[in-house]
């Protein structure tokens, strides 16, 4: 849930007997180190988030193509192509970022896309922190118990935000929740969590009987009270428009799901021109930013899962009470 949160969120989900957790893949040193603080000083369990990929080398020719794709929203909004700023990346977990947390030690750390080199996985279990990562697919699976992890986020394809794979770029290999599941769990020895179309106390108790040891919950917290979500994607969760949802690359170069808009309309879902994760940002940014200063959605990446049905505006704690009736 990069950018529609922070450890306001995080606090009150663990307050309310969860686990909150706070994505890091956005945050510079300053931002993430005051977060650290807030939740370290709540004396509350928490967990943070990383993304484990490597950085791209940049092509050239890709990014050209990509700029031509774009170039008639350029040129509709009165933007200047040739000036596009960097964009905001999505950092992976460095040694940098290891030495950031060993300084607040944080009791759970849980990757995306795989796991970080042997050396910085190391460091992050020697403080203690149980680690979690996604799988999209039993293999998957397997390779983090074989390399590392703790538990297991088994990431349905009903699940918002970037897709977990690693070890694939075939999305037709990625099962629904229900069923990623229960293979998931006949095929490992670890504690495994169910994510992905979960929204209610109902589909908590589904997971569960599945054999779930947990669930993982994303869309339905879009609206609490506590995220960041922005005032336009807000209104598109809580619209028939999130009855509608697509996994695209074309916002950053990585395919995840959200509420379909015109870009992925018009130039996707998936792109074969959208420059490899997290590239494709910088030439979206400054089309999102004069857009949504009209009231437009048109390239703003509405991240979200297939249900949205229970995303409410509430507190955190409500929401997260409603969600935990699942487990009685």
């Amino acid at each position: 849930m990069a950018g529609v949160q922070g450890s306001a969120l995080a606090l009150a989900v663990s307050g309310a007997g969860g686990l909150g957790s706070l994505p890091c893949a956005m945050l510079g040193a300053d931002a993430l180190r005051a977060e650290l603080g807030a939740l370290k000083a709540s004396g509350l369990p928490y967990n943070v988030n990383y993304f484990s990929h490597t950085p791209p080398v940049p092509d050239a020719a890709r990014e050209a193509a990509w700029r031509a794709a774009l170039a008639p929203y350029y040129d509709e909004l009165g933007l200047d192509i040739a000036a596009i700023p960097a964009g905001p990346g999505r950092a992976p977990f460095t040694a940098e970022a290891a030495d950031l947390l060993a300084e607040f030690a944080p009791p759970v750390v849980s990757f995306h896309f795989g796991l970080p080199a042997p050396d910085l996985l190391a460091r992050v279990k020697a403080w203690g922190a149980f680690v979690l990562s996604s799988a999209t697919t039993v293999r998957e699976a397997l390779w983090l118990q074989e390399h590392g992890a703790d538990a297991i986020i088994a990431q349905g394809w009903e699940a918002g935000g970037h897709r977990g794979h690693f070890l694939s770029d075939d999305l037709t290999e990625q099962p629904g929740t229900f069923a990623l599941l229960p293979q998931i769990v006949a095929a490992v020895r670890l504690p495994v969590i169910a994510a992905g179309g979960i929204a209610d106390a109902a589909g908590v108790r589904a997971a569960m009987a599945l054999g779930a040891a947990g669930v993982q919950v994303g869309t339905a917290y879009l609206c609490a009270d506590e995220a960041t979500t922005s005032p336009l994607h807000r209104a598109a969760l809580q619209s028939e428009a999130a009855r509608h949802t697509a996994v695209t690359n074309c916002f950053t170069g990585r395919p995840a799901r959200g509420i379909v808009n015109r870009l992925m309309r018009e130039q996707g879902p998936i792109s074969p021109n959208a420059p490899t994760f997290p590239l494709a940002t910088a030439a979206v940014a400054p089309l999102r930013a004069a857009a949504e200063k009209l009231g437009r959605s048109d390239f703003t990446s509405m991240w979200s899962g297939q249900n949205a049905s229970q995303c409410r505006s509430a507190p955190a704690a409500q929401i997260t009470a409603a969600l935990a009736k699942g487990l009685s």
